[in-house]
């Protein structure tokens, strides 16, 4: 079934923003801080095995590096659009819009919780490349692990930071739910080479994601997603990188 990644992904963070809400109390902050890191640990090996899995390739007996222009550009130029365009930037707006509407303005802690946990869950490059595959192939795997992660750090950030952080399976639920249905339109002309490309850049993204759970908020990795737009231009482009 097509997008039922989707729907499996916007019910495991609702489900975690519920038990977060209910059993925050129960978690020392100290045991909220290890339980964020656990995933961020995770996201981490995760992003690393599909980044290798693109970037090393075996020539006779030893493994040997590729494609590193095509990060560099992809990474570096992807950033400057986003950084110009002001996407985390956009995020924070909605967050705001977001708080008035529900009827939770005397939160201060709302939007700050809001943004935190949808570029964590919902801006990750897992939530892009899930998205595609399910789109493409019918392939819900990376959502559902993804989905696992995301049950947790809800339930830890709404513990922590407030119930702003469930409101996250909103921009969830439409971001991944329009790429799955963009992908099966573009389906017919998607190469393996552009899948390829699309994974290798998304990995490097997810450990991105994986970094700012482990050492808090180091990389504005919401400003870095147009990279993934050009990887999949690159494959269509006669060069070698």
């Amino acid at each position: 079934m097509i997008g039922l990644g989707t729907i499996i992904n916007t019910a495991a963070i609702i489900v975690g923003g519920v038990i977060g809400h209910f059993t925050g109390k129960l978690f020392k902050h100290e045991q909220q801080e290890s339980l964020t890191k656990a995933c961020g640990i995770s996201v981490l090996f995760i992003a690393i095995a599909g980044a290798m899995q693109g970037m090393l390739k075996l020539d006779a007996d030893n493994l040997v590096g590729t494609k590193s222009m095509l990060v560099v550009l992809c990474i570096t130029i992807g950033t400057i659009m986003g950084e110009l365009i002001g996407i985390e930037q956009g995020f924070e707006r909605f967050g705001e819009w977001l708080k008035k509407k529900t009827g939770n303005s005397g939160d201060k802690e709302f939007v700050n919780a809001f943004v935190t946990a949808s570029l964590t869950v919902c801006i990750g490059a897992m939530a892009i490349v899930g998205a595609i595959q399910d789109g493409i192939m019918g392939d819900y795997s990376t959502l559902a692990v993804k989905s696992v992660l995301d049950l947790i750090v809800v339930a830890v950030m709404t513990s922590s930071l407030g119930k702003g952080s469930v409101f996250s399976a909103i921009p969830v639920f439409f971001f991944e739910g329009s790429i799955t249905l963009f992908a099966r339109l573009v389906a017919p002309i998607m190469t393996d080479l552009s899948i390829s490309y699309l994974s290798l850049i998304g990995s490097i993204l997810i450990f991105c994601v994986g970094v700012n759970l482990v050492w808090g908020k180091t990389v504005r990795v919401a400003n870095m997603l147009p990279a993934v737009l050009l990887a999949i231009l690159a494959a269509y482009i006669p060069l070698s990188f």
